[in-house]
């Protein structure tokens, strides 16, 4: 079993998300081909996966599952990020920045209504917005809003932000905050969205299940309803899907057995772009990681091309860094740390370990983590580094290493894209403290043009690469798998989400 998660969940880590035409099935988004024939708009689309939601509510730790179920079929944004990473006007019909670049206004669409029949207003934004900010939020993105000073609502159309000061990922942020009834209750169990789907049914352990609004706003979804139906294991998942008893395989997570689809007339394999890194995290604060030659030798001692090819064969990606191919501000830096053990011997000498050192290496229990511990142990035993492992739930992870700190260095995987500001965070969980890097991500986000902004935050990269922040070990591949009976589907693991309103069967 190969089990993902986003960072930032409850019982997960970090709990570590121009107009749009027409919502739900508008927009431009890479989808699978469309099957000959025509397609039955009545179908029900079945849906296998291996990340059921732990609850409802996106900021209260329901993890990467209740992302990859509601993120834009039950819930909206006033934004949309499409999936090939362009950021749409969705539930903002338009806006407009103030001279100083403190100032947005948002002009909200006319004629939207929640699941509940309730009218869209500007309090909802409000409320949404806030409820992402709010003190016990386990949103990915809440500091990210730290730049908030105000909000107003004029009418019920507009809404007003003040910011303290500049931001130029705002509006790209906002494409993770989830419009919500302002009068909703019991959303860990319930919704109360704007999207083309309501919640159906969630049988908890076993499937979830979403029909199509009749009162939709936008384009109807092109199904009638999709069923999430949840796996533990993913050979049963592939079964599932040879049986026809799933339609689609949000992401795949067994690679040894896409030679049975790869060659079957009936299935097509999709290679998308993924934005999940596997990351070893030291912890920077402690020695010996709080030297960067020691996290460089570390890095160099572990060879990840054969990491990643005895988990992932022929798919994945090496990058050398936090920033995947789909961010505008990726380089490859796998040369920055090559694989070089004399090198990584050289560098502990230099760093005062010339016979090495000992440290436990906490990692969750869900594959790929055990395997890749085990494999890094191996590696680092030949330069002179014991390494004990210390397998934790997902549970202890959040509490013992995220919460408290309380690590040496630890496995785990980041799905974000464009997260590699975490960096500039000095009280982020790795501890990484360098004042230059805090300040070019500021300058970064307070950048007048994209441009400066993507060199100030190529500058960051580079910088956590020569620092050996973390070892970015791989990026994961991002494989769909799917029967040919099947058109519409996303391809791409941008930040989990999986639009279904646009599936076709034929």
């Amino acid at each position: 079993m190969n089990r993902k998660t986003t960072l930032l969940g409850a019982a997960i880590a970090l709990a570590l998300t121009l107009t749009a035409c027409g919502g739900g099935g508008g927009g431009t988004e890479t989808k699978s081909g469309a099957p000959a024939g025509s397609s039955d708009p009545d179908a029900t689309i079945a849906i296998g996966s291996l990340y059921e939601p732990q609850n409802l509510d996106n900021t209260a730790g329901g993890g990467q599952g209740v992302t990859e179920a509601f993120n834009g079929n039950v819930y909206e944004g006033l934004f949309r990020l499409t999936d090939d990473g362009k950021v749409e006007n969705l539930l903002a019909k338009d806006y407009k920045v103030g001279p100083d670049g403190l100032t947005y206004t948002f002009t909200l669409r006319d004629g939207v209504k929640f699941h509940s029949g309730e009218p869209l207003t500007s309090a909802d934004v409000k409320y949404s917005i806030e409820k992402v900010t709010a003190d016990g939020s386990q949103s990915a993105r809440k500091s990210s809003f730290d730049v908030i000073k105000k909000i107003a609502t004029p009418d019920e159309h507009t809404v007003t932000v003040t910011l303290s000061s500049r931001s130029i990922s705002f509006v790209y942020n906002l494409s993770y905050v989830w419009i919500i009834n302002d009068t909703a209750k019991n959303l860990t169990t319930t919704e109360d969205g704007t999207g083309p789907y309501k919640l159906g049914a969630w049988k908890r352990g076993s499937a979830l299940t979403l029909d199509r609004f009749p009162g939709y706003w936008g384009t109807q979804a092109t199904n009638k309803q999709v069923v999430f139906h949840y796996f533990t294991d993913a050979s049963a998942l592939n079964n599932a899907l040879l049986t026809n008893a799933v339609d689609v395989v949000t992401s795949e997570q067994s690679p040894d057995a896409l030679a049975q689809f790869s060659g079957n007339p009936g299935y097509k394999v999709n290679n998308g772009h993924s934005t999940t890194k596997l990351l070893l995290a030291f912890n920077d604060r402690k020695a010996p990681f709080d030297k960067p030659l020691v996290r460089k030798a570390v890095t160099s001692a572990i060879d990840n091309k054969k990491l990643l090819n005895s988990i992932w064969g022929e798919y994945g990606t090496l990058i050398g860094s936090m920033v995947p191919p789909t961010d505008p501000w990726y380089e490859d830096l796998t040369k920055v740390n090559p694989y070089d053990p004399n090198l990584a011997k050289q560098e502990l000498t230099q760093a005062g370990y010339a016979n090495g050192f000992a440290f436990t290496l906490d990692t969750p229990n869900y594959d790929p983590h055990p395997t890749a511990a085990t494999f890094i142990k191996s590696e680092l035993a030949k330069v002179g580094i014991t390494v004990k492992i210390n397998v934790i739930t997902a549970d202890e992870w959040y509490t013992k290493v995220y919460k408290n700190r309380d690590f040496a260095a630890t496995l785990q995987e980041h799905v974000n894209d464009r997260d590699v500001v975490w960096y500039g965070n000095p009280d982020f969980y790795w501890g990484y403290d360098n004042p230059q890097v805090t300040t070019w991500v500021q300058q970064a986000e307070q950048a007048d043009t994209a441009q400066r902004q993507t060199d100030l935050l190529k500058q960051i990269n580079r910088q956590i690469a020569a620092d050996a922040a973390s070892d970015w070990l791989y990026l994961y591949p991002q494989i769909v798998v799917a029967s040919t009976k099947l058109s519409g589907y996303p391809v791409n693991g941008l930040n989990s989400q999986f639009y279904a309103y646009a599936i076709k069967k034929a």
